[in-house]
């Protein structure tokens, strides 16, 4: 009976501090996860506007990609998925309190170049299927399967789909 008794109570330990630490950590995760957590810092805003007014967000399939979706690996990596997010959190913060300079274009270059045409492919998947647009079809396949040394990625024709500045909100219709 005594050789049981330690182990039991080092589980329920576990358990009781566990848990909370596991809930809040999930919790904190999901809630700054939003784009409108994102714009919570000034320096996101114009990003978080030309966002607004993206096919990203207005499309009539209804579906919103958010900051998440393109900036941050995909949550079923969740290894990834924690210490990329903690570590852009960490690093603008840092940066938002040191009182840096926000450089909207430099940041903008960063953060396309950082983008792997993976993170596009998690939600345009069936991109090799447009019968009526045999031009993007096959630049399409150029991308999924490429020579050796003509590697393209989606965001060298796809650069401006949604942090350009607009005096409107762009709908992609049906036929786009």
């Amino acid at each position: 009976m005594r050789k049981w008794f330690k182990p039991t109570i080092w589980i329920c330990v576990g358990i009781v501090l566990g848990f909370p630490i596991f809930s809040m950590a999930y919790y904190t995760m999901v809630r700054t996860s939003t784009p409108e957590f994102c714009a919570s810092c000034h320096e996101i805003q114009p990003a978080y506007q030309a966002w607004r007014t993206s096919t990203h967000v207005n499309n009539p399939q209804g579906f919103v990609a958010d900051c998440m979706d393109c900036h941050l690996p995909a949550p079923h990596d969740t290894v990834n998925f924690f210490y990329t997010k903690t570590l852009h959190g960490a690093k603008d913060v840092l940066a938002h309190f040191m009182g840096e300079e926000y450089d909207r274009k430099a940041m903008r270059t960063r953060a396309t170049e950082s983008i792997k045409n993976a993170q596009c492919l998690k939600c345009h998947r069936n991109i090799e299927y447009m019968p009526h647009k045999r031009g993007a079809m096959l630049a399409h396949r150029q991308v999924l399967y490429p020579m050796p040394g003509y590697e393209k990625r989606c965001l060298d024709c796809h650069s401006n789909l949604v942090h350009t500045d607009r005096g409107h909100y762009d709908y992609k219709g049906m036929d786009s």
